[in-house]
């Protein structure tokens, strides 16, 4: 099999953040997908690194050490993941700690705006769901939704309560772009942008954002991932040839059932330089 054919899974959540899955469970459930390689990237969090590490060594999975990290782009959140970063280094842990930081003061105005909609308690709720308080966020709310019965899946829930213009929406301000790509090459990481498909923004935007994440010393930018339509493994594949960034592929798995398993994904599109190629 190619480089780019490798069923390497380079994005995933455990329950530090808002997966459901331990960081155990998460490695088991990788090996017993064929997943050779996986990178633990949790949301603004490195406390699971520790545990997948150990137990990835225990199943012959090669674990790379991530992070995902909540950023502000204009008006658009964007998601930026730190591939093979150092989690000791500093620099990197305080940049994450004042992400963290503002995550309480939003959960709290999300949950004002649900209950102004006729949905009491959610805050209580969506903190029920979460294993880390700390990592209080949307797909908490959204579990507690669907637990309650006011929609059939946590895509749903964002659609109908927590995307713009909708009651539990909540404009926020994370990390710069800039810093945020800084911070993990600080650690000795490589930045990749998240998901592109998912951004609600225009493809001359696109390449603007792309352009400044390049100029902050960004490298990659994920193709292949659970959000994407097919369709848009094409044209995330054609803009990495054109701007000559590196080429990601990783399922954004977060629980059985929710979006992408892991491994599940095809393989890169030819071409492309894959991230992982001097590893």
């Amino acid at each position: 099999m190619s480089a780019s054919g490798e069923n390497f899974d380079l994005h995933c959540h455990s329950s530090a953040s808002d997966g459901v899955l331990t960081p155990a469970e998460l490695v088991r459930r990788a090996a017993d997908r064929g997943v050779p390689m996986l990178a633990l990237t949790d949301h603004d969090e490195l406390g699971a690194l520790a545990e997948a590490r150990g137990r990835a060594a225990a199943l012959g999975v090669r674990l790379v050490d991530g992070v995902e990290i909540s950023v502000t782009w204009r008006t658009t959140t964007v998601h930026v993941v730190g591939l093979g970063i150092d989690p000791a280094n500093g620099t990197l842990r305080r940049g994450l700690e004042k992400v963290r930081g503002s995550r309480a003061a939003r959960a709290a105005r999300i949950a004002e705006g649900l209950a102004a909609a006729g949905i009491p308690d959610s805050l209580a709720g969506a903190y029920a769901q979460a294993r880390n308080p700390r990592l209080i966020g949307r797909t908490h709310f959204a579990r507690f939704l669907v637990e309650r019965g006011h929609a059939r899946d946590v895509k749903s829930v964002f659609d109908r309560y927590l995307v713009a213009g909708r009651p539990g929406h909540v404009p926020h301000r994370w990390a710069e772009l800039a810093d945020a790509v800084g911070w993990i090459r600080a650690a000795g990481g490589r930045a990749v942008v998240a998901h592109p498909g998912r951004y609600k923004i225009h493809r001359g935007a696109m390449r603007e954002l792309l352009a400044e994440f390049r100029a902050a010393g960004g490298e990659g930018i994920e193709v292949v991932t659970g959000s994407h339509r097919r369709d848009q493994y094409g044209e995330f594949a054609a803009l990495a040839r054109e701007l000559d960034l590196l080429a990601s592929r990783g399922s954004d798995f977060h629980a059985p059932g929710e979006g992408a398993d892991l491994g599940a994904l095809p393989p890169l599109p030819g071409g492309l330089r894959p991230v992982w190629h001097d590893w």
